[in-house]
């Protein structure tokens, strides 16, 4: 998780550095820098009629260039990157979608149930034609679309009663504004009564109910009042201009924003006295100005602080977030973060996007499990400090330049995803590249695996969990006729509930006895290899003796048994051995031991036997690495009895064999102790 969230960070500053790479050639090439301010005088009238839509100015009886000119600067100071993103727009010929109604109650889920935003809505009455042409409505759809006001078409014929009920006997246009204040307040229908079926005049229509909602100031005095007054709004932002009523998308954020931040718009065209302006700092308009609890921001002064619907949005969410705003922002990241896995896991495609799936599903369940809390926080009413702080530290680290340059980063990406998609891209190839490199440094094999032998693994893994399922340690007999009965297997895929035992979990490992190899005397190698030779001489004679007795009396089956538990014997060199197979014969060994004992009694190095737990099996080499025990080296032992290097056993039951080298008993699974041969006396019989 941490080497996602580190490529993920690692990519957001390449965006970042990307992004001042771009300003610098656009400045290069062109001369000029987003940020730089436009004289209106050098734009064309087609250019400035563009800027006065994307405010929600209308220009309708405004034929002279000079008055257009005029109304732009009333407006706000025009930038490079707002023009820019102004012309983009208007020569962007992607259509809007329209909603249709089916009915009351779809009307009333997306209409009237929605608080925060402003619905325009053509009712078509029954055998009646719409109000608003077909061409015209297009159009209509196309220019309230960029300040969030969404439409629809309601046809009476789907809901005859209920435009009844509502007095919708003729065709009109329905408007749909929040009537409070106050967040998920009421909402308010009006309807159009104008005579002029025309776009610029149902546009002034809707302007003008929606500027009603905001708080204008005609002078001075009005003025002081209100800036000196506190009350349960926080944030504050004020709109200085000499206009007959604040722009559209000023009294459309103003809607989206309600119970958030408060919208006042001061008119200063008949002020004679503007001393108090002085007084609190505004010199100039008209102005954007941002009051807090911290002080006073200057909105326009940083990068991307354009006179735009979509960069007022972006600054205002950034300072004041809702609850939805910072899940929607946690949902983006942890997507963007899991969708890494696809580019550093390495192997077979489909495993890719196996684990890509895996990964997905898992971080957004927790995502969503971690939020579950959250808002139930939220809403304790002791916490209300703790949320002040909170939209305090918001509201001073998004005011820096560098909050800045992150926002106007954030727009330019969005408004280009093409090019915000193939960066990811191309980082994840990275990614993949210097991972590749590095396992292969590793000598890792998974990094050649194709694709059938990845799902031949994965079969493999899940059969073999299929065929030894979880078992706790307990003492109860293991009789498995699996091997020799296949019904067994026809029987199994007759219930699926057996399928879906979870994984052997590796916690059993801690829990099996470990301890020291240790040896009651000291001797030299060279001794050691000088006295072996004679011991397994010895023992090979006797064991030849056994065998033959064996012979005599044992079936063709049970003879190549018996020459694995002869081969098992080579590894076995102490008081007392078990051979490889649990149906192997003990007698054998036991005489081996015999004689064992007998050769470390003339001098040679003995086992402490007793540091070992006493259901273990004696024994000085581990079969795993055919190496023999050292002085002081870690051991461990399995439930069957048999004894390996602590490091060897550990490494080969993580791999996934839950089972012993030797026996093939579960190794997760209690058996009943073995218990020691008593040694046969020395002294002859009588």
């Amino acid at each position: 998780m941490w080497v996602k969230l580190c490529c993920l960070l690692l990519y957001f500053l390449a965006l970042f550095v990307l992004a001042r790479v771009f300003e610098a050639v656009a400045w290069y090439e062109s001369g000029f820098l987003a940020t730089q301010l436009v004289d209106p005088v050098a734009l064309s009238f087609r250019k400035l009629r563009t800027i006065l839509e994307c405010r929600g100015l209308g220009h309708s009886g405004l034929p002279e260039k000079k008055d257009v000119r005029e109304l732009v600067e009333k407006s706000g100071d025009l930038m490079e990157g707002e023009l820019y993103s102004a012309l983009k727009e208007e020569e962007a010929s992607e259509s809007v979608s329209s909603t249709n109604f089916s009915g009351e109650m779809h009307f009333y889920e997306l209409v009237e149930d929605t608080k925060d935003g402003i619905w325009l809505v053509q009712v078509i009455a029954n055998d009646r034609s719409p109000l608003v042409g077909k061409v015209h409505w297009e159009k209509m759809v196309k220019k309230v679309s960029r300040f969030g006001i969404r439409t629809g078409t309601f046809n009476c014929s789907s809901d005859p009663r209920y435009c009844k009920r509502r007095g919708w006997l003729k065709s009109t246009l329905i408007m749909s504004v929040p009537q409070t204040s106050t967040s998920k307040g009421k909402v308010m229908l009006k309807e159009y009564s104008g005579r002029k079926i025309e776009v610029e005049h149902i546009f002034k229509w809707i302007t003008a109910h929606a500027a009603s909602r905001i708080k204008t100031i005609y002078n001075s005095e009005h003025l002081k009042e209100e800036w000196n007054k506190s009350d349960q709004y926080r944030v504050k932002i004020y709109l200085f201009a000499n206009l007959d009523q604040p722009p559209a998308f000023f009294s459309a954020l103003s809607v989206k924003f309600t119970g958030r931040v408060e919208f006042i718009f001061v008119n200063v065209e008949n002020w004679d006295d503007k001393s108090y302006m002085a007084e609190i700092g505004i010199y100039k308009t008209p102005s954007y100005i941002l009051r807090t609890p911290e002080g006073i921001y200057r909105y326009g002064n940083n990068t991307g602080e354009f006179i735009s619907l979509r960069a007022m949005d972006s600054f205002l969410r950034s300072l004041q977030p809702e609850v939805n705003d910072l899940f929607v922002l946690s949902l983006v990241l942890v997507n963007l973060m899991a969708w890494m896995d696809l580019f550093i896991t390495q192997g077979a495609t489909i495993k890719r996007f196996v684990v890509l799936i895996s990964t997905l599903g898992t971080y957004n369940s927790l995502l969503i499990i971690s939020w579950l809390p959250v808002l139930g926080f939220l809403q304790l009413p002791y916490l209300d400090s703790f949320y002040e702080y909170s939209l305090k530290l918001f509201r001073y680290s998004n005011t820096t330049t560098l909050a800045s340059w992150v926002r106007a980063d954030w727009m330019f990406y969005s408004s280009h995803p093409a090019l915000f998609l193939s960066t990811y891209l191309g980082h994840g190839l990275l990614i993949d590249y210097f991972e590749k490199k590095r396992r292969r440094n590793n000598n890792t094999d998974e990094v050649n695996a194709n694709n059938l032998e990845w799902l031949s693994s994965l079969w493999d893994w899940y059969t073999s969990y299929l065929f030894h399922p979880i078992a706790s340690f307990q003492h109860f007999p293991f009789d498995s006729d699996w091997d020799e009965d296949p019904d067994l297997f026809l029987e199994r895929l007759a219930f699926p509930d057996l399928w879906l035992h979870p994984l052997i979990p590796t916690d059993y490992i801690k829990n099996l006895p470990m301890w020291r190899f240790q040896c009651l005397g000291a001797h030299s190698d060279e001794e050691m290899l000088e006295a072996f030779p004679d011991s397994e001489n010895d023992s090979d004679s006797e064991n030849k003796e056994v065998f033959s007795s064996d012979r005599e009396a044992s079936e063709d089956d049970e003879l190549g048994t018996f020459h694995r538990c002869r081969e098992g014997e080579r590894r076995c060199g102490v008081e007392s051995c078990v051979c490889a197979s649990q149906c192997c014969h003990r007698e054998p060994c036991e005489r081996r031991a015999r004689s064992y004992g007998s050769y470390s009694s003339t001098g040679d190095t003995e086992p402490d036997w007793s540091t070992w737990p006493s259901d273990m099996l004696h024994c000085t080499e581990c079969v795993v690495c055919l190496e023999n025990f050292a002085k002081g080296c870690l051991l461990m032992g399995l439930p069957c009895g048999h004894v390996f290097h602590q490091n060897c056993i550990v490494m080969w039951l993580a791999g996934g064999r839950h089972c012993c080298p030797v026996c093939r008993w579960a190794s997760y699974k209690k058996k009943q102790p073995y218990v020691h041969p008593q040694p046969l006396s020395s002294e002859p019989p009588s």
